[in-house]
């Protein structure tokens, strides 16, 4: 796939991360040039390898960091950006509740940072890497977008709400951006080609990447959090998306405030599927899917687990045109193809 002189340049912070790499797919199968930012802190260099295996040519990917002013101000000097996703972020919940002043620093500078520059090289379009944790436990289900956020459990968490606090005051204060600000629910799964994927650090803290290391064997038992929740079978319900299914919804967020006539603009969107799946559903799905059996056992509930939240994304196919296509079967799948890919890779080094 042949690199474009004429395609809009849209700058991806964390680019080569879970999602971001998978957007910055997405982003040139719809005709777009994706620059990525990345230090590498929270990712690694051979997701480059898998973009190049994909796309048939490399990405423009600068080694840097998103806080670092001289670098990102000659960034953005050197290329011309028609708008910005931003990924890049510190995200993991415990660290950041024993390390609050690095979750702070690291995640909100990085934010002023770029919206310090997009008016100042004329770049208008902003797409905010948000999560539906801001809405805690909510009273009622599905989760809408007016439904009112509740306290943080976590600094991270904390941190996506107050960048979507920044983002609309600087909206408000007549600065030239139109931003929309994507509330995710769960995403999972991996490119189909098994070329890119999760790459968790460390032991998973998340249900799918835990649930893979367990069935690839690294892991001896996944432990499923309490079974006597008010859910149909006693399990926490959450809402799944495939990561592929979230790129595209970034994608068709950058489409929309590019065609867009406002001079400013700010909203939130939830992007999920509109419903949700039991931790026992997923095992089940799983095994059914791969037809590989899982060693798990019930243990007690965990202290902060929400019990359930899913998504309403009527918001979201209205203003987006869009809507998740993906099965949680194929989600499965392919997260398992890639799990297999990185243990046979483990194998063979």
């Amino acid at each position: 796939m042949a690199s474009s002189g004429n395609s809009p340049k849209i700058l991806v912070t964390g680019g080569a991360g879970f999602i971001g790499s998978h957007t910055v797919v997405a982003l040139v199968e719809a005709g777009f040039e994706p620059v990525i930012v990345d230090n590498f802190d929270n990712s690694q260099k051979s997701a480059l390898d898998g973009l190049r295996a994909i796309l048939g040519r490399d990405v423009i990917c600068y080694d840097a960091d998103c806080n670092d002013a001289p670098t990102m101000e000659a960034i953005f000097r050197d290329e011309s950006f028609r708008g910005v996703i931003h990924f890049a972020a510190h995200k993991a919940v415990g660290e950041s509740v024993a390390k609050p002043l690095k979750y702070y620093r690291n995640n909100l500078d990085s934010l002023m940072l770029l919206l310090d520059l997009m008016p100042k090289y004329n770049v208008p379009n902003l797409v905010f890497s948000s999560s539906c944790t801001v809405y805690g436990q909510p009273e009622r289900l599905p989760v809408t977008e007016e439904t009112p956020r509740r306290p943080a459990q976590s600094p991270y968490g904390n941190t996506k709400a107050i960048s979507e606090d920044i983002i609309r005051d600087v909206v408000q204060a007549n600065t030239p951006i139109k931003a929309l600000a994507l509330r995710y629910f769960n995403p999972v799964g991996a490119h189909p080609s098994a070329l890119i994927g999760e790459l968790p650090l460390g032991v998973p803290a998340n249900l799918v990447p835990y649930l893979m290391q367990t069935a690839a064997g690294i892991r001896q038992n996944l432990t499923v959090h309490g079974n006597d929740y008010n859910t149909p079978d006693g399990t926490c319900i959450r809402d799944y998306i495939h990561v592929m299914d979230l790129a595209e919804a970034h994608v068709q967020a950058v489409n929309v405030l590019s065609k867009s006539s406002d001079e400013r603009s700010y909203d939130v969107l939830n992007i999920g599927t509109g419903h949700g799946e039991t931790v026992l559903h997923i095992i089940k799905t799983f095994e059914e899917a791969t037809g590989v059996s899982l060693r798990y056992t019930i243990g007690p509930r965990r202290p902060g687990d929400v019990e359930q939240v899913y998504a309403d994304v009527t918001k979201a196919q209205t203003v987006l045109g869009w809507t998740a296509r993906r099965s949680l079967a194929e989600s499965l799948r392919d997260a398992w193809r890639w799990q297999k890919k990185l243990s046979s890779n483990v194998v063979e080094s």
